[in-house]
């Protein structure tokens, strides 16, 4: 993404932001809120589409202009948001092929549609039937079904939005190991998160964005990337304290 300018009335979002991501990598975006990480990435993948913002979008050398998430889709760039985008009331299996019906002759193969489905939940190290309804699981799982939704549309290019956000501990961990297990394959990833401790173990490359500028791009291997620094790029100075001073008042109390 080349100087990539987005305004919406009396604000500017993005200015002349810059990112660069190499293919089969895991890519962390992070900056404080409204530092433009979100906005980034629905520029890129068509939720704002091209001739709303200023700049230029490369996938694998070739300049894509696109005009809603379907084009992006196509090519590959597929985004989760942080707001699950599931139905309730309908099965994995329909919330997975939603939009994207597995019909033969203008009607759904439930046959197809089962098989396929029990085939993405297996990559995503889900045990549920394609036949259980997202109702019925935990938002972790829902994150799974998310992803497995993601791979049913041959992604190339994932992009999470703060995907760990409401998941425990157990179902954080186990997201990450599953972005891991995708770079083994090829699939790239855009991880936006807070978290630094989840961004230092998975990334690879770190772009740090503020006031919805990027200020500079962190190699995981080859740069000294601490926590402090990340911290230091987000908020522009250093952080001898992280929260505020508090000193507790101390006196002797009697009751009756």
């Amino acid at each position: 993404m080349r100087k990539i300018t987005k305004t919406f009335p009396g604000v500017k979002a993005l200015e002349n932001v810059n990112l660069r991501v190499q293919e089969g990598e895991i890519h962390a975006l992070i900056g404080e809120n409204g530092a433009g990480k979100s906005t980034l990435m629905k520029v890129l993948s068509g939720v704002y589409p091209h001739g709303t913002y200023e700049g230029d979008i490369l996938f694998k050398d070739e300049v894509c202009e696109f005009k809603d998430i379907k084009q992006s889709e196509n090519k590959g760039i597929v985004i989760i948001h942080q707001e699950l985008a599931l139905v309730p009331q309908l099965t994995i299996a329909e919330n997975i092929f939603l939009g994207n019906e597995q019909t033969r002759k203008g009607v759904i193969n439930w046959n197809e549609t089962i098989v396929k489905t029990r085939e993405l939940l297996q990559l995503v190290g889900l045990k549920e039937s394609p036949n259980t309804p997202i109702a019925e699981i935990g938002v972790g799982k829902q994150q799974l079904v998310e992803i497995a939704k993601a791979l049913s549309k041959q992604v190339k290019l994932l992009i999470l939005d703060e995907p760990t956000a409401a998941l425990n501990e157990d179902d954080s961990e186990n997201l990450l190991n599953l972005l891991l297990g995708f770079k083994k394959q090829g699939i790239t990833s855009v991880l936006i998160s807070h978290k630094l401790n989840e961004i230092t173990r998975v990334a690879d490359s770190i772009t740090i964005l503020r006031d919805g500028k990027s200020i500079e791009t962190l190699d995981m291997k080859k740069d000294n990337v601490t926590e402090e620094r990340i911290i230091k790029g987000m908020v522009g100075r250093e952080l001898t304290n992280r929260y505020p001073e508090h000193t507790p008042k101390l006196g002797i109390y009697f009751s009756r």
